[in-house]
């Protein structure tokens, strides 16, 4: 019988992964790969930290180096040999060296750069985007990069304030020009305004809602605000498309921004044509809809369910819901499943709720606030998603949740889960444990609650803040009417408030606008809610 020929187009993530699974699949297969550069398989989301000297070599970023795929797994390697057409019907690829035939076809050929059209981009020499090696070999051998005293990013995104922070680490200085109105887009606004705080705190130069309208012949910006920047060097980071014009021109199904639809199996539109990474479109784990996660998580487990299927195989890649990280300096930000823009769009019905607990016990010095917000269905309490920051321990938290919500866990089950505890580690109250308290509370409808950033849309309510003296002398009250009642004494000073009257309590991080919101209650108050975060989050999100 003669060998199953399955060609790979696309050597970064993807390709690799899909080429070694089909061999350990059919041992007799033939493979082919084809890669249009020098180089395979290495750690894009690397690159910043090279960039600053973390990652000391770009060896480093070399995951799979080609005589391991050549050697171990048997792979027939095509570098530096593009791939410039496809047939479908003849089931043919065609490069510049001749014409392959194969029985089964896996396009993994990622995303590329976007380039936005700025006028003087062409013939300005000192810039690059921070996507590819060869991106990063420009940006390290340039002499205006190494000298440079100012650098600007254009693009807030994960890899662009990646880039941001790792500049500021070599003493750069740097200016972040951003055309939105808020850093990290998925997120939502009041995180995105953390995350705002914490750069300017690192002496960040942020321009939102602002974009480069021109470069002069001195290398000038000319800003879209009618500013001028002068700067050494530019990185272009404003996101990528998916690399997918070869088998459009076939007529496979994709989404709107060209990503090409694949089931959980990474089977597209055409037969025997699979399709894995940035190029492609999985089902979302919680619409089921074809989404685009272009992660390098997504691409490597994309890439083996196509590899074993194309050869023979029978697995299945259920696809993503948005789970992402990043280091922003001292802190880590993180989300997973659907925020309130996505849900909101969808017409989904949800509730949130947001805590603020201590990563460790309080008898631990080495204790850092994480905020919560968790979204969840506000029929069902099933875990939408949930948006995190803080300095410490953010990440095991959004990968319970993440978990939680691969698992359609309720609001409820978070409370029940049995996670690891011990003062080094984490609270008797884990924070995701904690979360799910506070939404269980919320979610019987016996008290409302406000956002941090919701301040306005509450201005007929009457504000009160439940801290001690000794906590507000140095901070402010969040409206200039605000009272001010401590907890301990709200039960004593009832009479100065009306029952009629609409209330927000707070406190400082909200247990205490909890406890002051249900006396209240108890005491004949029908309109009382409570701040999620309380000052603290409010201080922090606006």
């Amino acid at each position: 019988m003669k060998a199953k020929r399955i060609i790979v187009i696309g050597g970064l993530s993807a390709g690799p992964s899909a080429a070694a699974k089909a061999r350990r699949t059919d041992e007799n297969a033939e493979i082919l790969l084809f890669e249009k550069t020098s180089h395979i398989s290495y750690a894009t989301c690397g690159i910043p930290y090279a960039i600053s000297g973390e990652i000391k070599d770009k060896e480093q970023l070399l995951v799979v180096k080609p005589d391991l795929l050549r050697d171990r797994f048997k792979i027939d390697l095509h570098l530096n040999e593009p791939v410039q057409a496809i047939d479908t019907t003849a089931k043919t690829v065609t490069t510049p060296l001749g014409s392959y035939s194969y029985d089964k076809l896996i396009y993994a050929t990622g995303g590329t750069a976007f380039t936005p059209p700025i006028p003087g981009l062409n013939t300005y020499k000192n810039w690059a985007h921070a996507k590819t090696l060869t991106d990063f070999e420009k940006i390290i051998d340039s002499e205006a990069f190494k000298t440079a005293e100012h650098i600007t990013v254009v693009g807030a995104g994960l890899i662009g304030l990646e880039t941001v922070e790792n500049i500021r680490k070599i003493g750069k200085k740097v200016t972040v020009v951003e055309l939105a109105d808020q850093i990290l887009t998925p997120w939502d606004k009041k995180f995105s305004d953390f995350g705002k705080h914490i750069l300017e705190d690192e002496g960040v130069d942020l321009r939102l809602e602002t974009q480069i309208n021109a470069i002069t012949e001195d290398g000038q910006l000319e800003l879209s605000d009618g500013s001028t920047l002068s700067t050494s060097f530019l990185i272009m980071s404003i996101g990528v498309r998916p690399n997918t014009k070869l088998l459009q021109d076939e007529g496979i199904a994709t989404v709107k921004n060209g990503a090409i639809v694949v089931n959980d199996k990474m089977e597209t539109s055409i037969a025997d044509v699979y399709a894995a990474g940035d190029c492609a479109a999985m089902p979302h784990g919680i619409t089921n809809e074809s989404a685009w996660f272009p992660m390098g998580t997504h691409s490597n487990k994309a890439g083996r369910a196509a590899g074993a299927n194309a050869a023979g195989g029978d697995f299945t890649f259920s696809g993503g819901y948005g789970t992402a990280i990043m280091k922003l300096f001292n802190y880590t930000i993180a989300r997973t499943g659907m925020g309130i823009k996505e849900l909101t769009a969808k017409g989904i019905d949800f509730k949130s709720s947001l805590t603020i607990t201590g990563s460790h016990p309080g008898f631990m010095k080495t204790g850092k606030d994480i905020f919560i917000e968790l979204y969840y269905d506000a029929k069902t309490a099933v875990v939408l998603g949930a948006e995190l920051i803080g300095e410490k321990g953010v990440d095991k938290r959004a990968d319970v949740l993440a978990t939680a919500i691969y698992a359609k866990l309720t609001i409820h089950d978070l409370s029940n889960l049995d996670l690891a505890y011990a003062p080094p580690f984490s609270p008797a109250k884990d924070p995701v444990v904690v979360a799910g308290f506070v939404a269980q509370n919320f979610a019987n409808g016996t008290l409302g609650n406000v956002r941090p950033n919701q301040i306005s849309e509450n201005s007929d309510a009457i504000f009160i803040d439940l801290r001690n003296a000794n906590e507000i002398e140095n901070t402010q009250l969040i409206t200039a009417e605000t009272k001010h009642i401590p907890l301990g004494e709200l039960r004593q000073r009832l009479d100065e408030l009306d029952p009629t009257k609409n209330y927000v309590v707070y406190c400082a991080k909200g247990l205490r606008g909890y406890l002051g919101a249900l006396i209240l209650k108890h005491n004949g108050f029908h309109s009382v809610k409570n701040l999620d975060g309380g000052f603290t989050a409010w201080h922090h999100m606006n």
